[in-house]
């Protein structure tokens, strides 16, 4: 599935639908596997309604956190439905609706020669150093550590192997990185993980910055299936609650 068409597609229907806004700023807090979607809107956005978006991204585990300290935002575009959940039950958050899906997806150096067929031998093997997001504080952590539970019941013992192997490189605490590169490019340039395991979403801004990386699907058997969650949130402009009902009005699209 095309993820970053599709959510190019639904708010580019969204700005040619809603010229007469105010001229004010939203701001939106949105998982980083939103970034290049949200990216190439904003400016199309703001010249069509004269609404200025300004956009934050990372971890929804961090922006969760952020939210809860007290940072104002209109809304919330989490990689999973727990993080916008815990919002509104903590009363931060008016609503909550799943907006879109995702997958994961394994990005691997050539050296592994990975393919969907040898996918779980290959991850277990001891030669193979494994990159992960962080669990909780980023939902690609908790989905993959839900495909390592799955493995565990095609292959008894791989919970165990790949809980202690993953090096988790995305949504932990910061990390000193002197080359100021994407520390997921770093870690596979120089070798420090062979293997990182994120959203399928990304793959062309992965094959942008390593060309020769291969992108393989995970098997159907093991693979998690992200939701991702939308959030309206307490105090904000009424204009993110607009923007928040078009993107559900379109959740029916097959190619959501």
């Amino acid at each position: 599935m095309h993820y970053k068409k599709a959510l190019l597609w639904m708010i580019l229907n969204l700005v040619a639908m809603t010229g007469s806004v105010r001229a004010d700023q939203l701001h939106v807090l949105a998982a980083g596997s939103l970034r290049e979607v949200i990216g190439e809107i904003e400016h199309r956005y703001q010249v069509q309604t004269g609404v200025e978006v300004r956009a934050d991204f990372g971890p929804s585990g961090v922006l969760r956190e952020r939210i809860a300290n007290g940072e104002k935002a209109d809304l919330f575009a989490s990689a999973d439905m727990g993080h916008p959940l815990k919002l509104a039950a903590d009363g931060l958050a008016m609503r909550v609706d799943m907006f879109t899906r995702n997958a994961l997806c394994a990005f691997a150096t050539p050296k592994v020669e990975l393919t969907s067929g040898n996918f779980l031998d290959r991850l277990l093997d001891p030669a193979v150093r494994l990159g992960t997001s962080t669990p909780r504080a980023d939902p690609a952590g908790d989905y993959t550590w839900l495909m390592f539970h799955r493995a565990d019941g095609v292959h008894p013992g791989a919970f165990s192997i790949l809980d202690q192997k993953a090096q988790k490189l995305v949504g932990g605490a910061p990390q000193n990185n002197a080359s100021g590169k994407d520390p997921v490019v770093e870690a596979l340039t120089v070798g420090t993980v062979h293997v990182m395991i994120g959203y399928c979403s990304g793959r062309q801004r992965m094959l942008r910055q390593l060309p020769d990386i291969s992108v393989v699907q995970i098997p159907n058997e093991i693979a998690a299936r992200p939701e991702y969650g939308l959030a309206v949130l307490k105090g904000a402009n009424p204009h993110a609650n607009d923007l928040a009902l078009y993107i559900l009005s379109l959740r029916g699209n097959n190619s959501l």
